[in-house]
């Protein structure tokens, strides 16, 4: 007798305590080998304008990354809840510049901050796997606005989840609505997706 395979919301549960064990053991060390990993690939792809992200609920940080693409006079952006069940939008940031509160307490640049549209996401995720499946919180903010970035004219759109590398599992369910990543960076190195 086989068991079936566990739904998305049980994988999301044991992904989110798992990596916030994995965060309490490798803290900064992990944000630090990452950003080098990061830059790397970053510097390698076209696009003016990257979005990272504030870390929260254990999340690896991409606070170095960001600050050393800043360094290299990359443009920066935060993702910005505007409305439920709609794409993100994105304004502009630099590392240092006061945030305010957004939906779910998450950080973002004031409303005055440019709007602006990035060439490059990096993306928290709770879990990925190697075909670049990634498993988020459930909301769909990611894949409606991958969707919509990809669908417009104007060049390409490369999706990068940040993760622990045991963030990986063998495999993720993946729905028609899913966006898959490009590229996955680690603190053990860069993951191009099979897909």
């Amino acid at each position: 007798m086989t068991s079936a395979a566990p739904d998305k919301q049980t994988l999301r549960k044991n992904a989110l305590a798992a990596r916030a064990m994995m965060a309490h053991a490798a803290g900064e060390l992990a944000a630090r080998r990452l950003a080098a990993n990061g830059l790397e690939l970053i510097a390698s792809l076209q696009g003016d304008v990257i979005s990272g992200y504030v870390p929260v609920r254990h999340e690896i940080s991409v606070t170095p990354l960001m600050e050393a693409l800043a360094l290299l006079g990359r443009a920066l952006a935060l993702p910005v809840i505007d409305k439920a069940d709609a794409p993100l939008i994105f304004r502009r940031y630099l590392p240092g510049e006061t945030l305010v509160p957004g939906a779910f307490g998450i950080p973002v640049p004031p409303q005055d901050a440019p709007v602006t549209s990035p060439a490059i996401l990096i993306i928290p995720l709770a879990a990925f796997d190697a075909a670049g499946n990634r498993l988020g919180y459930g909301g769909g903010y990611y894949d409606r606005t991958l969707a919509a970035l990809r669908a417009r004219p104007g060049g390409p759109v490369t999706a990068i989840g940040a993760a622990y590398s045991g963030q990986q599992l063998d495999a993720i369910p993946a729905r028609a609505t899913d966006q898959p990543l490009d590229w996955i960076i680690t603190d053990r190195g860069v993951i191009r997706a099979a897909a």
